[in-house]
């Protein structure tokens, strides 16, 4: 479902197309699933908890705050390289598979949210990072991907790696350790 959806559009991808796809009977589809938008939901949610799982297993031997946020992007990055199909439908197409859907991309987006405000523990006070920081950093992120996603700008997402790091380190550890952050390329 989420490569049909990725590839083709909500909007264009039917019942029939995942069939085609999977080699699937018609009958077997409905054993699992009311209709393609069931479908898409539960495929949705497979698609967030692969992502996540990905983001965690490369994040979680990293010490600090910035090694876990570099290492889980550029998990969620690679895997957008690897799979641009399914990393539009889980970004792009969400918008029209209406507002359940929209609802659990909203909620990944708080989680980012939530975790990078998370950096204010280890930036112990010393930074003057506004309230608004983490939903803005979250919100920039998700609309840089969105565009280049739609755009089908394929193979570049890695690349993102040190621009991302920067917007998201500014506001909490200041100029010049975003300035290290961007230096340090996509590794």
């Amino acid at each position: 479902m989420l490569e049909a959806v990725g590839s083709e559009g909500y909007g264009e991808t039917s019942v029939r197309t995942v069939l085609d796809r999977t080699g699937l009977y018609r009958q077997a589809f409905y054993d699992h699933f009311t209709d393609k938008h069931d479908c898409f939901l539960q495929a949705y949610d497979e698609g967030l908890r692969r992502l996540e799982a990905l983001t965690v297993a490369a994040a979680q031997l990293e010490p600090s705050w910035r090694g876990r946020l570099r290492a889980g992007l550029g998990a969620v990055l690679g895997f957008l390289d690897g799979e641009p199909d399914i990393g539009r439908a889980l970004v792009v197409e969400v918008h029209p598979a209406g507002p359940d859907a929209l609802a659990k991309r909203d909620a990944v987006v708080r989680r980012l949210a939530a975790y990078l405000d998370s950096a204010r523990e280890e930036a112990n006070g010393s930074n003057l990072a506004p309230s608004i920081a983490p939903e803005a950093v979250a919100a920039g992120i998700h609309s840089v991907l969105h565009a280049r996603l739609a755009a089908r700008r394929d193979g570049e997402f890695r690349k993102l790696l040190p621009e991302f790091m920067y917007i998201a380190v500014l506001p909490y550890f200041g100029p010049e350790a975003a300035a290290a952050e961007l230096r340090r390329g996509p590794g």
